[in-house]
């Protein structure tokens, strides 16, 4: 199981799969691009709310990832909405298309970031939530929230 430890600059993140997921495990996955869709990276220009992962003879392709088109770039600029591969090992491929043949378990991308010079994704292993478990973390939320602020006036009053 490859965990990853976001240490680059951080590009994009996906905060509506935290919500609407359970992250089982997660994959650091690089990613094919072009030239001007790096550069557009690098000046932040990325979206991946929308995004979904599908497998695809053998191999892992991102949907919905937005790319804004470099504003430099002319005649090379690429879709801003064009379906990227995403490069993982062969087994870990394997791996996680045996767990989406189970009930509920889908992969999501959760953040984009640069590893280096190198543009990585992380891949979680999700499970999708019911309303009532969605329910329950905001509940938990507020009350850590509730306890960090008793915890402030307690220490400065």
């Amino acid at each position: 199981m490859a965990k990853s430890k976001v240490d680059g600059k951080l590009i994009a993140n996906n905060k509506k799969a935290y919500h609407d997921y359970f992250i089982l495990d997660t994959y650091e996955a690089g990613i094919a691009l072009h030239g001007t869709e790096v550069k557009s990276l690098r000046m932040g220009r990325c979206s991946i709310k929308e995004a979904f992962i599908r497998i695809e003879n053998g191999e892992m392709f991102v949907y919905g990832m937005h790319v804004s088109p470099y504003e430099k770039g002319n005649i090379f600029n690429k879709d801003p909405l064009r379906v990227k591969k995403l490069l993982l090992h062969k087994n870990e491929i394997l791996k996680m298309f045996g767990k989406m043949k189970e009930k509920g378990i889908t992969v999501v991308p959760l953040k984009v970031y640069f590893k280096g010079s190198l543009v990585k994704v992380e891949v979680g292993l999700a499970k999708g939530k019911k309303l009532y478990d969605k329910r329950a973390d905001i509940a938990k939320k507020d009350q850590t929230r509730e306890a960090q602020r008793e915890f402030k006036v307690r220490n400065f009053g």
